[in-house]
């Protein structure tokens, strides 16, 4: 399996990779992490079973398409493929450090050019994953409808079939018109999960964001998904409001938008999460 990555890596980077160390690293809770060298260069490769090359189909799309802002950095995407039972991406290796309140001030104004790269409209080229969940990216002219299909009332209907039980979540998608009634929503490019764990610096300080579900969706998305487990640094988002600062009602929002979330660990882990979302749900409907 290694020879053919190896090969493969040649392939699309025009110049000869030999693996001479080869070493586990972590790859999230989903994936099997490793470091490549050859002694001038590294990569860092994923794998997972082959049945899952999709999601690395969509996570080598998606930074792909934030590498191309020119933005915020992001690993490279190489190359992914198949090698007997397994898949896997290939991603430029980033050899990751600590940053201070500048290289946080930094992430804030990087990401809020990020979200400058306007689409047409609400959605994605293909479906992703958000976390193992499928994440549904059809092409959306209108937010509101966006969000209240393919984001909560998908992850409603997982939570149904698990046995969760919601009942103020009907109430509540039929009030998101009027939740963000007024609210002007551009198609930003977002990163779709972005939590402490997705983010960092590399040794130099400069400021990284990984593992993606992007999509074109409202960039108060991304910005409420910082607050959900602990928040980012103060600088982050004082730098974010540097550049693009946020719209009155966000405070409101950004409950609506991490329920999202919330639902979906309630899909992956059960637990607590469902206790949790109908609080939520309930503090939402009371405004």
């Amino acid at each position: 399996m290694w020879t053919e990555i190896d090969a493969q890596i040649s392939q699309v980077t025009g110049e000869k990779f030999q693996t001479q160390q080869r070493r586990s690293v972590s790859g999230g809770c989903i994936n099997q992490g490793y470091s490549l060298t050859d002694g001038a260069r590294s990569y860092f490769v994923k794998l997972n079973q082959a049945s899952q090359i999709a999601m690395f189909e969509a996570e080598a799309l998606g930074l792909q398409q934030m590498y191309d802002t020119n933005t915020i950095c992001v690993p490279k995407p190489i190359c992914h493929g198949t090698v007997e039972n397994s898949c896997y991406i290939v991603l430029e290796w980033l050899e990751m450090g600590k940053g201070d309140s500048k290289s946080s001030e930094e992430m804030g104004r990087k990401l809020a050019q990020m979200h400058k790269k306007f689409g047409n409209k609400f959605g994605w080229d293909i479906n992703n994953t958000i976390g193992s969940t499928p994440q549904i990216n059809t092409w959306t002219e209108n937010w509101v409808e966006f969000f209240t299909k393919h984001r909560l009332g998908y992850q409603f209907k997982l939570a149904k079939r698990r046995g969760g039980s919601f009942p103020q979540g009907e109430e509540l998608l039929n009030a998101i018109p009027e939740l963000l009634a007024g609210h002007e929503v551009q198609p930003s490019l977002v990163h779709g999960d972005l939590w402490g764990g997705n983010a960092g610096f590399t040794d130099l300080g400069k400021p990284v964001i990984f593992d993606p579900a992007t999509y074109y969706g409202d960039r108060e998305v991304d910005i409420a998904m910082t607050e959900v487990f602990g928040g980012f640094p103060g600088a982050f988002y004082q730098g974010y409001d540097e550049v693009f600062p946020l719209n009155d009602g966000y405070e409101k929002r950004k409950t609506l938008y991490n329920l999202y979330h919330i639902l979906n660990h309630f899909n992956l882990f059960g637990g607590g999460y469902g206790s949790q979302a109908n609080g939520m749900i309930s503090r939402i409907l009371r405004g």
